[in-house]
This record gives structure tokens, sequence and C-alpha cells, in this order.
């Protein structure tokens, strides 16, 4: 996590032992870094030693994780503390160099928390291979043919700003401005640290745009005003919201190797047993925010042997142990793996776990729903995951297609784990973003602004570790 390199990618051939079925290790840059490294059997945990430091350097701060995603390939994953003008990456079987090891990256080699943006956000986008144009951007902002900054500043806190928590964000030459609305703004934290992970990387366009810190979609697709642009986490096909990655996906990516244990690559490290030592039973942990979650629990009340459903708290409504059984103490999020058939099913809106249950080895069962996050619109039920209506009625049903048909429901679970590995990692996660404000930018008609009562969001102090940009001149010094 957090490493951000000069130059092209580096690319570094797999040992031609144990049965190597591809060549090719890719070391990818910014937000975090990573190799793969893929064989027809997992050679063990612990077959790779992998070592990274900074020859020109006393100290290296570096941390380093070897996860084994047990089909044959690895990642091994590092989070920087600090920024180096080199770095020498060891890779060794037995003590032995592998291939071409060891490898140096030529730097500067900027970690997290360096602010030094890159001016040309073309050369960026491209070195962080980004797509040219994201379907789901396309989709929402269809809706708003222009942007002016100086109506929406003054319309959107009028209509919304006294019942809704919202962040009126402007960003003006990579700086960063907010003025929040409502009393739950708690969340905005999180918009706060991926706008400023975004502008230590790359400079950013001028843009002015107002973000909903609550669950539900606000613009009301039948709406009679005029549509105002609201950025949200979750979409629903009866809004109008513009929809971001999640806060939590967000989060897991900033913080991977920090503060979050559960986060994209650490799933894949811990998919539990192969397919066919899983246990057979459907499992579901989560509060009672959505009385489906209510009827599901009843439901494996009901056929225990089939669904393992169980509420961890009760907040939304009357916990009758009668009939919903006795709270249970969480199990650990890798603890799902140990079975087949994961269950998807919405809470206020769409359930944020999905995309780490694609990228285990179970298949998912996803409940049909009118909420959806920023890429579930690109998953194919019967291809990614089991669709089960929205009343659950054919719920058991669904159950028993995948029991009577194993490998297809193997099959769906591993394309769903491959959309996961391909489309939910950190750098997708950086580049929706960057697109997305890219796209919305280039609608605004008029200049965005730093308005009465904005303060600046400043970047965290990191005198710990100061880093020295190459990329500043003089005058930005100054």
């Amino acid at each position: 996590g957090g490493a951000e390199w000069e130059g092209e990618r580096s690319k570094l051939k797999c040992p031609s032992h144990r049965k190597a079925s591809g060549h090719m290790v890719s070391l990818l840059n910014h937000n975090y870094a990573c190799c793969l490294c893929r064989f027809t059997f997992s050679p063990g945990a612990n077959a790779f030693q992998v070592k990274i430091t900074a020859p020109d350097e006393q100290f290296t701060r570096v941390g380093v994780q070897i996860l084994d995603r047990k089909d044959g390939s690895f990642i091994v994953r590092y989070r920087m503390y600090a920024s180096y003008k080199n770095l020498k990456i060891d890779i060794k079987v037995k003590d032995k160099h592998v291939a071409k090891s060891p490898y140096i990256l030529k730097g500067p080699v900027y970690h997290e928390n360096c602010d030094c943006p890159r001016e040309d956000s073309t050369a960026w986008l491209e070195d962080m291979s980004c797509p040219q144009a994201i379907p789901q951007i396309q989709r929402d902002l269809a809706h708003f043919p222009s942007i002016d900054p100086d109506k929406i500043a003054k319309e959107i806190p009028q209509r919304f700003g006294q019942r809704q928590s919202l962040c009126h964000y402007t960003i003006k030459e990579n700086k960063i401005y907010i003025k929040t609305h409502g009393e739950h703004v708690g969340f905005r934290i999180f918009m706060d640290a991926i706008l400023l992970s975004l502008t230590r990387k790359v400079k950013m366009p001028d843009v002015e745009f107002f973000v909903n810190l609550g669950d539900w979609p606000l613009e009301k697709k039948k709406s009679t005003q005029n549509l105002h642009p609201i950025f949200s986490w979750c979409g629903s096909t009866e809004s109008k919201d513009i929809v971001m990655p999640t806060y939590d996906l967000t989060d897991s990516v900033l913080e991977t190797m920090g503060r979050v244990s559960l986060d994209m690559m650490s799933v894949q490290a811990n998919t539990g047993p192969p397919w066919e030592d899983k246990n057979t039973t459907a499992v579901w942990r989560g509060r009672d925010s959505r009385k489906e979650r209510l009827e599901l629990v009843k439901l494996s009340r009901k056929h225990p042997d089939i669904i393992d459903a169980a509420f961890t708290n009760f907040f939304f409504f009357k916990h009758d142990e009668s009939l919903y059984g006795p709270i249970v103490k969480h199990i650990s999020f890798f603890d799902f793996f140990k079975y087949k058939y994961q269950i998807n099913i919405d809470g206020t809106v769409a359930a944020y776990r999905l995309p780490y249950l694609l990228a285990g080895n179970s298949v998912v069962l996803k409940q049909d729903s009118i909420y959806y996050e920023h890429f579930y619109n690109e998953l194919q039920p019967w291809k990614h995951y089991i669709p089960f209506k929205s009343d659950l009625s054919d719920l058991l049903d669904k159950l028993q297609w995948a029991k009577d048909h194993d490998e297809e429901a193997k099959n769906i679970a591993k394309s769903g784990q491959e959309f996961a590995r391909n489309n939910l990692m950190g750098d997708q996660i950086l580049c929706y973003y960057f697109k997305l404000f890219q796209e919305y930018a280039s609608l605004q008609v008029s200049e965005p602004k730093i308005r009465d009562g904005m303060e600046k969001v400043e970047q965290p102090d990191d005198d710990l570790f100061p880093c020295t940009c190459h990329r500043k001149t003089a005058k930005d010094e100054l």
C-alpha cells in the first residue's frame, strides 16, 4: 500500500520449475503494490521469501506480506512508511534468487502520505491502466448535460441541506475545501481521505460537487423539481444520484496493511477450504436492518440443514427470540468461506459486503434489489452470482439448484472471483474516482469557487518521515 514510482512498470519472470503455467509477474504502482506469480498448483505458503530494501539507506521502512491465494497464485504486497530514491526487491526460493532477482525499482518511490502530485493526469491515467470510459459513470452523468456550480451551490443546500447530511466540496488548484450541511457529518472522513489521497498522487481538475453522507440516494427519479447532481455511495433504480465506490471499499483500499484487516487482497488469502471440502449449508450473519432479513432467519430456523442464518444485533425491529432465535456472536469474515453458499441480502440499502464475498471462492446468491453499488450493473446473473427474488420466495429452490449443479455453481463462484480480482482492486477504485471527477468537471459551465463558509481540508502532517517531491518547482516551494 502507498507506493508510487517513476518509469515503466517492472516485469519479472516466474521461476520455470514447479510447472509454471504462466510466466509474468507485474509490479503494480500507486496506492498499493503487488507481484503476481502463477502456477498450476500452490507450492506452499512459505515457498517464496521476499525482501524489499532501499539500497541507499541504512534503514528501510517497508512492510511486506506474501498472500497465498491457494490456487497456484500469490500476491506480494508492501506498504512504505517513507520515500526512497530506489527500491531493491529480492525474491528467493530456498535462499536462492528467482529468475532475474534482485530487481531494482528506480525511483523516486513515494510513500502514501507524500504530497507529490503528477501534473500530467493523462500520463497518470495511462500508468494506472485506467479504462478510457466507465459505463456506470456515463449512465449517471447522462442525466446532467451541463452543471452550473453557481446554481448548485445555492440550490442544493436550500433543497436538501436542512434534512440531509451533505458535504459541499470544491477542489481548486489541487487543494480541497469543504462546507458541511446537516447534523450527522462524521462520515466526511472517508470522502476527505480519498480526495486527499488522489490530490497527493495526481493533479485533479477544478471541480465543485455535493456528497450525500446518508445511506439512501436523494435525487428521486420522479422528482418534479430540477434535477441536481448528488454524489452517493449507493444508487437505486428509483433515483438519479451519481454513484461512487462505497466508503467501506474505499477505506479498505486506503488502509490496506494499515488500520483495516478486511480488504480485497486479504480476502484472497483467506478463502477457506477447497470447494469440495466446504460446508454445504448456506450462511448469513448480520443485523435486522431489513424485513427480508427477518424472513431469512425464520427460513433458517425452519430449514437449519439448508441455511445457517442468525442475527448479530437487533436495532430496527423488536427481538422476538421465539421467532428469530438468540443473538449470536460475530464470526470472522474469513470464516464465511468455510461455506459453499453465501447469501447477500440488502440492509438499509445495498449490503456493502458483496465485493469481499465475490473475492472468495464460494458462490454468492444475491437478492434482486433496487439498490446497487458502483459495479453492480457490470455483474451478470448466472455468470457471477445466482439471483433470487427480493421476497426470498425462490431462495430454497435456488439453493437446491446449486446443490444439484455443483460444477456449474463452482464455475459461477470462479467467475465472480475473477470479476472481483479484475475490477474491484485498489487501482480500479482510484481510477473510478478520478474518471468520475474528470468527466463531471467537463460538464461544468461556470468556474468552481471557494464559497463563503468553506474551510480547507489539510493534508496530514508527515513530519516523522517527510518527503521531498522532485516534481515541485521552486515556485511551488515558496
